[in-house]
């Protein structure tokens, strides 16, 4: 059973409170309140940048299209190739909807 690092009761309580979420606007309207909107837009460059690096796109070519430095290519890297599998499991699922 995965154990996660980060675990503590405040975390729990997050991910529960993500769980609840329903559809993308309760999703936009939860993020809008609990996160800056730098905060916002890392995270959604940070899983573009995952979604580039699974179709084999260069880290030069990734940098020009999403504006991520070659720091944050490369610690997303690291967690698809290293991590807890949680980008491959959101990115399996996006496109198991897409299809």
């Amino acid at each position: 059973m995965f154990e996660p690092k980060i675990r503590n009761e405040q975390t729990d309580l997050l991910m529960e409170a993500m769980q609840k979420l329903q559809s993308a606007e309760d999703a936009y309207r939860f993020f809008e309140d609990i996160c800056t909107i730098a905060e916002v837009k890392s995270m959604a460059q940070r899983i573009e940048v995952a979604r580039l690096l699974r179709a084999g796109v260069t880290y030069q070519e990734i940098a020009k299209e999403t504006g991520a430095s070659s720091a944050t290519i490369s610690r997303v890297n690291r967690a698809l190739l290293y991590g807890a599998d949680g980008y491959r499991r959101v990115l399996d699922a996006l496109e198991s909807t897409e299809e």
